[in-house]
């Protein structure tokens, strides 16, 4: 069998930090020297069963929305396929996700148990993927599933951030 335990279960991100499944960290397989805002950087291996991302930032104090999407590459012209987009309205309250496959938005999702967000403090999303869904967690709560509406998991292997927070940890 090839690898430890942790390297099979680890995520790996270029460039960025490394977490196995467990959350205790794996040395050095991934570095993220720079966490500037907009941020984009590739997923080794692309997305599949079992894999997480891990989202730690820091609120701006008065923000008005971010977004976190998992997409299919990076290119802008034909726009990559977005997996899921996560984007957090503060105006609103809302945390909003959706998908864009072939150029088509498909149909936004809403509905959250509450708003988790807070100016000026930290966060802690996490992106599980399972075989039919994404499962969001923030803070450590479960706050709700997405169904994918990309077939090839594999294909989803750029993470990009962007708006007003600031990123202190990536894995």
């Amino acid at each position: 069998m090839a690898g430890s335990v942790a390297e099979r279960d680890a995520v790996k991100i270029e460039d960025g930090h490394l977490n196995n499944s467990l959350g205790s960290p794996v040395q050095a397989e991934v570095y993220f020297p720079r966490l500037i805002v907009p941020f984009c950087g590739h997923i080794k291996g692309g997305m599949r069963p079992g894999k997480k991302i891990l989202v730690m930032g820091i609120v701006d104090l008065n923000p008005e929305s971010f977004d976190i999407s998992l997409t299919c590459g990076d290119s802008e012209d034909p726009p990559a396929d977005v997996a899921i987009e996560l984007k957090a309205i503060f105006s609103d309250r809302q945390f909003l996700r959706n998908s864009c496959v072939s150029g088509e938005w498909g149909e936004e999702q809403s509905s959250l148990p509450y708003f988790p967000f807070i100016p000026d403090q930290p966060f802690r999303v996490e992106i599980l993927c399972e075989h039919p869904r994404f499962r969001i967690f923030v803070d450590g709560h479960q706050l709700f599933d997405f169904y994918h509406r990309i077939e090839k998991l594999s294909a989803i292997d750029t993470i990009k951030i962007n708006g007003d927070l600031q990123l202190t940890k990536l894995g």
